[in-house]
């Protein structure tokens, strides 16, 4: 799932090599911490965030099959 959300973030921005992805379990959530370049952060968000909705849609989609926890994606800067 870490590398879902890299692969999508790195085609969105202009510095790729910025873009970190931390994963933080508790008992109920996995939270992937999305950390791009500060001047990528609007592109990630997208307008009226419609990009980062997408991607939570997407990751959260995608862990159904193979995640028991909820997931959760922040975008950090």
């Amino acid at each position: 799932m870490k590398d879902l959300v890299t692969v999508i973030a790195k085609a969105l921005v202009d510095h790729p090599e910025d873009v970190r992805v931390n994963v933080r379990e508790d008992e109920q959530v996995v939270t992937y911490e999305l950390t791009v370049h500060p001047s990528d952060v609007g592109k990630v968000i997208g307008k009226q965030g419609r990009i980062a909705k997408a991607l939570r849609t997407v990751v959260t989609s995608a862990a159904v099959k193979n995640e028991s926890k909820r997931v959760s994606v922040d975008i950090m800067s």
